[in-house]
């Protein structure tokens, strides 16, 4: 494995593991993130995304594989499964990342999924009824955002 390759399986072991210090030590000071619904997030809000996230998912357990990177670019596939706290609901999420490197670091994460698919998981008949529909996806990453902001600002407290 080369130098990204270890990289990213840092990252993704420590998801596992839940150390979100050790994720966070991943980025850049200058890393960008997004997916489907977290949208253009800088490194502090990135960081604090997989805080957040890890100290709400009481029930996440994490797969990853066929992680490739060169020497600026790399990619991996990862699977969630958890329970979506807002509904009950259980969810599988298929995940595919796309990395660039600068100096060893993350600079850039993207994540793509099917939004679709995971609405109808994580919203029952809502998402299934509406997950297609820009409104829903515009709603879900406006209650997403705000729940980073109050998030980040309950730690500066």
């Amino acid at each position: 494995m080369n130098e990204n390759e270890l990289l990213i399986e840092k990252f993704y072991t420590a998801f596992q593991a839940k150390d979100y210090a050790t994720m966070q030590s991943c980025y850049s000071n200058h890393a960008t993130f997004s997916d489907e619904v977290f949208v253009g997030l800088n490194a502090e809000q990135v960081r604090a995304m997989w805080e957040m996230l890890l100290k709400n998912g009481k029930d996440l357990k994490l797969e990853f594989k066929n992680i490739k990177a060169d020497g600026t670019t790399g990619s991996a596939e990862w699977i969630a499964y958890y329970t979506f706290s807002k509904t009950g609901n259980k969810v599988i999420n298929r995940i595919t990342a796309s990395f660039i490197f600068e100096n060893g670091k993350i600079i850039q994460h993207t994540d793509h999924f099917n939004f679709y698919k995971w609405a109808s998981q994580a919203l029952g008949n809502t998402g299934l009824l509406l997950g297609w529909t820009s409104f829903l996806k515009n709603k879900v990453r406006t209650t997403a955002m705000k729940s980073l902001v109050d998030f980040i600002k309950s730690k500066k407290k």
